[in-house]
């Protein structure tokens, strides 16, 4: 058989190889959010941290389902700024004041969706684990920030809601 074939054949199994590298990890990453929900719930908490964790993934878990809503909310308000942009100067002008909501909105659509993923990837739960005292004081302190995120993200959803009625 001639070297060519053999190259394609090994072109072949990389590339499959690849390809299920890559279905894999693309699955691990889907599922990581799935099942965030019982982060601690099947049990009681037994110290203040299990509660003061408890309740910072409480506000988590309300608002992480929300991150769709958040990315198809951006979407549309996106599209709906981008026809604007087209109509003519007099109905443009007309709808300068939409024009501008929807500029806010977008912003702080992006904000949450920012806040969500920043808050995500810096909690470190292992934080402290040594000291309690410790651990109590960025706990509490991760408390306030998430609740910041649920705020933005609340925020957020609330405006578009009422400005893009359809």
């Amino acid at each position: 058989m001639p070297l060519q074939y053999y190259f394609m054949k090994l072109k072949l199994l990389a590339f499959l190889t690849f390809s299920v590298v890559l279905l894999g990890c693309q699955s691990a990453t889907e599922n990581e959010h799935e099942n965030h929900s019982d982060h601690g719930k099947n049990s009681t908490p037994k110290t203040p941290v299990d509660s003061l964790y408890v309740q910072v993934m409480d506000i988590h878990d309300q608002v992480m389902p929300k991150m769709g809503k958040i990315r198809g909310a951006q979407k549309q308000a996106q599209q709906m700024l981008d026809s604007l942009s087209l109509l003519p100067a007099g109905q443009a002008k007309a709808a300068a004041s939409y024009k501008q909501n929807l500029e806010t909105l977008i912003s702080d659509l992006n904000y949450a969706d920012f806040a969500m993923d920043k808050w995500m990837v810096e909690f470190n739960l292992d934080s402290a684990k040594d000291n309690l005292e410790l651990r109590m004081a960025y706990l509490r302190s991760e408390l306030d920030k998430v609740t910041a995120v649920k705020k933005a993200i609340l925020g957020s959803l609330s405006k578009a809601d009422s400005l893009l009625k359809k």
